[in-house]
């Protein structure tokens, strides 16, 4: 089921005695909980009603001893099973030992005072199981699996009109970029951006930039684009700047394969055809970088790609049976190619 469709039925205080909050995006899954909690307690009684056990340290016959258990001052209570592994093919050493057939028993006659929530927060469950089976007959599923970009799209832009707020274009498409498109990551930078951009409520691409942090990806992608741009001063600031963060150069020379490995791919199978949303769907890799992935590609030859990644593998072959200083080697390698791309 929805989440939105659940969130309806809670609020019109239709609840479930079993919920199965099913995916990976947090965000979606602490609405769910947020929601939960405010359909059913005031903030001063959550604490005598409310509590969460971890599967992985605790036994599953005290989370269900205290959905047994009546609540106190009030009508409900409420239990959360975190990270219910026996649900999935996971097997965790010492771990405690979980008595499923005492859960399959109370799932055909759950407690008429307690609501019991089971947050797995993976994307799938080994549905061979007894277990899952039955759980998700008599549970309640609620999906909370990452949006596909449309929809998420939608969704935080939808969120940022809310609050009131302008964002350029550019400066949206950046966002999610940085925030590899996790709607987590795009609220959490936007809690940010709504605080700096308080007065005249508009979002820029130069907000986004100062506020919203790069990962290591984003920055070696920057500096393969510096590089290939001929941008040699740039891209040795930027190689400085990594190093100063505290990065191996083995480890950027890594990264930096897999960019141009990606342009690679992206060259040959654009040449065979293959538009960006089947070369996103065959790499297996989100369609915004691929399509950045494009217009770096459409500058070189295939053949001028398959140099630079040669170069690469020689590189990294000498810096790690010793012949060269690593980081002399990859400074002579930016000034190299971005030399003869100019």
């Amino acid at each position: 089921m929805s989440l939105q469709t659940v969130l309806k039925e809670i609020r019109e205080n239709k609840i479930a005695p079993v919920y199965l909050v099913l995916g990976t995006e947090t965000y979606l899954s602490e609405l769910f909980k947020t929601e939960l909690l405010r359909q059913l307690f005031q903030p001063e009684d959550e604490e005598f009603n409310v509590t969460s056990y971890d599967m992985s340290e605790t036994t599953l016959s005290m989370a269900l001893a205290e959905a047994e258990t009546l609540p106190f001052f009030g009508d409900h209570r409420l239990v959360f099973v975190d990270d219910p592994y026996f649900l999935t093919s996971e097997k965790k050493a010492g771990g405690p030992e979980h008595d499923l057939k005492e859960l399959m028993d109370y799932l055909e006659q759950p407690s008429d005072t307690a609501i019991l929530v089971f947050l797995a927060n993976v994307e799938k469950l080994d549905e061979r199981k007894k277990v899952t089976k039955l759980l998700k007959k008599k549970a309640v599923v609620v999906d909370v699996s990452p949006m596909d970009e449309k929809t998420l799209r939608n969704y935080v832009q939808q969120t940022i009109q809310n609050e009131g707020y302008d964002i350029q274009p550019k400066a949206f498409d950046l966002l999610l970029y940085l925030s590899d498109f996790q709607l987590t990551k795009i609220i959490s930078e936007l809690q940010k951006l709504f605080l700096f951009a308080s007065e005249d409520k508009k979002i820029s691409v130069d907000i986004v930039e100062e506020l919203v942090p790069k990962s290591l990806e984003h920055n070696v992608f920057d500096l393969t684009g510096e590089i290939l741009s001929g941008n040699s001063e740039k891209a040795l600031q930027t190689y400085q700047d990594l190093l100063l963060q505290g990065e191996e150069t083995i480890k950027l020379t890594a990264i930096l394969l897999s960019q141009i490995r990606l342009l690679l791919q992206i060259k040959i199978l654009a040449q065979l055809g293959y538009q960006q949303a089947n070369i996103a769907e065959a790499l297996k890799i989100h369609p915004y970088r691929i399509k950045l992935g494009m217009q770096q590609s459409k500058r070189f030859e295939l053949t001028r790609l398959e140099k630079i990644y040669d170069e690469l593998i020689e590189n990294d072959f000498a810096v790690k049976t010793g012949k060269m200083a690593k980081e002399l080697l990859f400074e002579l390698f930016i000034l190299k190619i971005s030399t003869q791309v100019l």
